[in-house]
């Protein structure tokens, strides 16, 4: 019984009534629910696949439902008492159903903020919809539900669109008629959308960004004025050809006014919402002119199916949840990108002076993660409950890598989510050959970064925190961590375990921690909070004129390091405690820390540890961290500031091809840079 309940649920989402059934329950008087499923069902049995229709010689036969539309056709031609109902069902339907909703809000966020519009297209997309609500645009919505709709509705020539037109209106009376309510709403919904153009645009988030607001506030304004004038203009006379040519003008110079907007928001900083009112505002410009489009030419029926393939195509973008999210953020990637790029350039090492320099600054990191790697040790000894001791695990992290950031150390695996995106803006004359021999040259400049740092790291993390383990046994005769600790982390740090799981989980931490930085370098930025700081009246007051405008520049400066180094340590030191929490058994393993921790191990465990099976594989694991902790980070961050350039796919495979080659040709590049 189940199985053919299942059967049958899913042979009803293609299934049709054949033609005469439908033409036979077609009826004028039924309610209006039903009249609108009859027609969403006439849509189903249209878009039914006919074999053997398909010809290449005749475009017109392109498309199958073309094909059904003439049979439909010649079956009314042929029963004038179908047609007649035919025709009265149509016009029943165009005419109780308000249209307004169908010119003025298909496609159009019904939200005023993104996290409602999100909401609501969730609704649009789980949720069924009722067939008995008096909107057209809920009918609309019913008929055409692919994009193949669109396709063929705007392929619809002529003749054929007149002799449907001719059927819906044959035999209608002037009250029976649905065309004067249908014009009543195309000239409601122009006024109505100009309205609303004018509304949103000229609320203070947007207005203020404007260029030159004064001006392009006046032209906004003028919107509502021009439209309404439009529609009560004569139809014979000079007056509405230059009203008409005075809107499209108009509407002109609103697009201008609100792209501008966009110039703004890449100079300050990115606002979700004001880019998701931008975008709103763009689509109904652009729907005033499809729909002047129409109306300025009545008789021009190809306008009609223009107007209704990009009505289809709207209203399915609508119920889009990627589509939303990625027209409202693709801005703020690319800002966060940006920003993200310019901290990145100073990871990279194009000179040798920048390459030795690099080695200092990660060995100077490396000392400072072998305290890391203690205060860790000490805090586990304590034995405290899992979240307290996450918190703390927390603390620890974010004292080690704010102290490394302030005495301008550096930390090996944090540079690859930076400085890809640094590589990713080296893109712009990848269309020639000296541009991509260029990026594979960055592309090697990168990687040596990335060797001198993790170099550096490892070469005195693991000697301090060995060192330092040594010590307290000789002075004190006590060991900083217990032999059973110190044989846990070496087992725990094997390649055979879950080790390199952990380390490409800890590489999406390491990504997301960039993202964090972007993100909070381009939230300073959008809220003016250098000048907000450098003229706070207090601060002036207190510190003086000239401190208050170092301390705003200190900020300016230090704000993405700081909320990358504390977003990570909290990520760190947080995220595998709440994880347990739901039963996810996820760890982090860092290279620079897990190297340090090993070492202390050994300065435990002695010497003859050296010779055990277990301490190589946890050598083989923290080499797998190496790798996944910098490839995963760098793979992400790549990825995302790749989409951020709009760069297609064939164009990365040879991008891909040219650094191979070139790092195969010059191995010795990748490892220490060529004399200048």
């Amino acid at each position: 019984m189940a199985f053919n309940l299942f059967t049958r649920w899913r042979a009803a989402r293609d299934a049709t009534h054949q033609l005469d059934s439908l033409l036979a329950q077609a009826n004028p008087a039924a309610p209006l629910g039903t009249r609108n499923e009859w027609l969403m069902e006439l849509g189903y049995w249209l878009r039914r696949p006919t074999p053997g229709t398909v010809t290449v010689n005749d475009p017109a036969l392109t498309f199958s439902e073309h094909t059904r539309l003439r049979f439909l056709l010649q079956v009314l031609d042929r029963n004038a008492a179908q047609a007649e109902r035919f025709g009265a069902t149509m016009r029943s339907i165009l005419k109780e159903n308000d249209a307004r909703s169908l010119f003025a809000d298909t496609g159009m966020a019904a939200r005023p903020g993104l996290f409602g519009e999100l909401v609501a297209r969730v609704h649009v997309r789980a949720l069924p919809v009722a067939p008995n609500q008096a909107e057209l645009s809920v009918v609309f919505a019913l008929l055409f539900i692919s994009s193949r709709d669109a396709d063929w509705v705007g392929a619809l020539d002529p003749a054929l669109i007149a002799r449907l037109v001719e059927h819906v209106s044959s035999g209608a009376s002037a009250a029976d008629s649905a065309m004067p309510e249908l014009a009543e709403a195309l000239d409601d919904s122009i006024v109505l959308l100009c309205h609303q153009i004018a509304a949103t645009a000229l609320e203070a988030p947007i207005r203020q960004r404007l260029d030159n607001p004064h001006e392009n506030a006046r032209v906004l304004m003028q919107l509502s004025t021009l439209s309404h004038d439009l529609m009560l203009s004569p139809v014979d006379g000079d007056e509405r050809s230059q009203l008409l040519n005075s809107l499209r003008a108009a509407l002109a110079k609103a697009r201008a006014a609100i792209d501008s907007v966009y110039e703004h928001l890449e100079r300050f900083g990115v606002s979700v919402d004001v880019v998701f009112q931008v975008e709103r505002t763009r689509l109904r410009i652009d729907r005033v002119d499809q729909l002047l489009a129409v109306w300025a030419d009545r008789t021009q029926l190809t306008n009609y199916s223009a107007l209704t393939s990009q009505l289809i195509e709207a209203n399915l973008n609508r119920s889009s949840i990627g589509g939303l999210l990625s027209e409202t953020y693709s801005l703020l990637g690319r800002k966060v990108v940006e920003r993200s790029a310019e901290t990145g350039e100073h990871y990279i090492a194009r000179t040798r002076k920048d390459y030795f320099g690099m080695l200092r600054m990660a060995a100077g990191g490396g000392v400072l993660t072998a305290v890391t790697v203690y205060l860790k040790f000490f805090i586990t000894s304590m034995h405290l409950n899992k979240f307290v001791e996450g918190v703390l695990y927390s603390f620890d992290y974010i004292g080690s890598f704010l102290a490394i950031h302030f005495a301008h150390f550096t930390l090996a695996t944090k540079q690859p989510a930076m400085t890809a995106p640094a590589l990713a803006q080296k893109l712009d004359d990848i269309g020639t050959n000296e541009g991509r021999v260029a990026f594979a040259e960055e592309t090697a400049a990168l990687i040596r970064s990335q060797v001198a740092a993790i170099t550096g790291n490892l070469a005195l993390v693991f000697p301090v925190a060995l060192l330092t383990q040594m010590a307290a046994t000789h002075f004190f005769s006590h060991n900083l961590i217990t032999a059973e600790k110190a044989q846990a982390t070496i087992d725990g740090f094997s390649l055979l375990g879950p080790t390199p799981i952990y380390a490409a989980f800890t590489g999406v931490l390491l990504w997301l921690s960039s993202l964090t930085a972007g993100w909070a370098d381009n939230w300073f930025a959008l809220h003016r909070l250098h000048d907000a700081l450098a003229y706070q009246r207090r601060l002036k007051w207190v510190f003086g004129e000239g401190r208050a405008q170092r301390i705003a520049d200190f900020a300016k400066h230090h704000v993405a390091g700081v909320v990358a180094n504390v977003s990570l340590g909290i990520m760190l030191g947080m995220i595998p405690t709440l994880l347990a929490f739901v039963g996810i058994p996820l760890d982090v393993r860092h290279v620079t820390l897990s190297t340090g921790s090993v070492a202390a191990a050994i300065g435990v465990l002695g010497v003859e540890t050296l010779k055990t099976p277990a301490l190589w594989w946890a050598v083989g694991g923290i080499a797998s961290m190496g790798v996944l902790n910098l490839a995963v980070s760098f793979a992400l961050a790549f990825s995302m500031a790749l989409r951020s350039q709009g760069l297609r796919t064939g164009m990365r495979r040879l991008l891909r091809r040219d650094v191979i080659r070139y790092v195969v040709r010059h191995p010795l590049k990748v490892i220490l840079p060529p004399k200048v």
